[in-house]
């Protein structure tokens, strides 16, 4: 009976020393890109599983939240749409938080222990907000990963990454020209240009207010959530005083949009028409906000789609999907009030 192939084998077969090969199954990070594919190769034509050799038999991927709070809704679903398809395919998902700063270089982020090449993660799915430094240590460790596309903040190559977005430029326009259809052309968008989720659906609305001939008025403030709806508000009828309407970049934008509107006694949706972003508070804030839904758990399932699918074929082409949204019509919007007689 013909022996299975061994490391040294691998060494030959690669044309690299047995030394080389042993950091490639180290994911030693002082491994050239180039030779750890040559090596990887190798081993597909050998039969040699390096996962297994180098983390046993696990089925472990870990999900790992960067840069957001662990109890975030949106990012929760995503966690939930992923264990389930690992769940499916009789793998288990470990979750992990991660604070980290983009200025910091690669070989010196100190990556959570659970990802450190003694453990069981063998791929990564990467949630909350990201940035390139991250993929380069990931990459030179050896880790495949999927990611979140809409929130990656930075210069990044989106080509040489597996990635799930959620249409956002698409729901946002379709809020937008909704908006429009009802009577509406004094429209302002509300969020925070720094970060990528309000960035694309910014870009959005202004691709539906030049279709329709309109003037984009964005409102630009560096907050999140709740605060930067109220202070957005609150700013923008000093500066607009035609508006008719509101959309902002997320739900929980619109609460402060509400609570904003509330103490200037201005109507939702008399005076005023909102929508929101993401459909997690829509149902709940009166009067019922429309909005933009967006599918996390999607998103969640195919990026743990996508990491196992890498663990099995390191040269495969980099995977690509975009989930659409679903405007979701609610009592929030309205006709714009007529023009006040003369």
């Amino acid at each position: 009976m013909a022996k299975s192939p061994k490391l040294h084998d691998l060494a030959r077969e690669a044309n690299v020393s047995p030394a080389t090969v042993s950091r490639v199954v180290a994911s030693n990070p002082s491994v050239n890109p180039a030779i750890r594919r040559q090596v990887q190769r190798a081993a597909k034509k050998l039969g040699i599983d390096l996962e297994e050799k180098r983390k046993g038999k696990s089925k472990v991927l870990a999900f790992l939240l960067a840069n957001r709070d662990v109890l975030h809704s949106f990012q929760a679903r995503v966690l939930l749409g992923a264990e389930t398809y690992c769940s499916q395919q009789n793998w288990e998902l470990m979750f992990m938080s991660f604070q980290y700063a983009p200025e910091t270089p690669p070989e010196a982020l100190h990556l959570p222990q659970l990802l450190s090449s003694r453990t069981h993660a063998r791929a990564v799915i990467l949630g909350g907000s990201n940035y390139p430094n991250l993929f380069r240590a990931l990459e030179t460790r050896g880790l495949p990963y999927a990611v979140l596309g809409n929130n990656v903040i930075g210069d990044w190559k989106a080509e040489n990454c597996d990635i799930a977005y959620s249409d956002d430029i698409a729901g946002a326009s379709e809020a937008t020209a909704h908006l429009i259809s009802k009577g509406h052309r004094s429209i302002a968008y509300i969020g925070n240009l720094q970060l990528p989720w309000f960035r694309r659906c910014a870009l959005g609305y202004e691709q539906a207010m030049a279709t329709a001939g309109l003037t984009p008025r964005t409102i630009d403030i560096r907050s999140d959530g709740s605060q930067l709806g109220y202070l957005a508000t609150k700013t923008i009828f000093a500066k607009y005083r035609d508006l008719t309407a509101i959309l902002a970049g997320s739900d929980q934008v619109a609460a402060g949009v509400y609570d904003a509107l509330r103490e200037m006694n201005i109507d939702i949706p008399g005076r005023i028409s909102v929508v929101g972003f993401n459909d997690t508070q829509g149902s709940v804030l009166y009067p019922p906000l429309t909005s933009v839904r967006e599918f996390p758990e999607e998103l969640g399932r195919h990026m743990a789609e996508f990491a196992l699918q890498r663990l099995q074929n390191p040269d495969l082409a980099t995977q690509e999907l975009t989930i659409p949204t679903q405007l979701i019509l609610r009592s929030s919007v309205a006709a714009p009030p007529a023009p006040a007689a003369d």
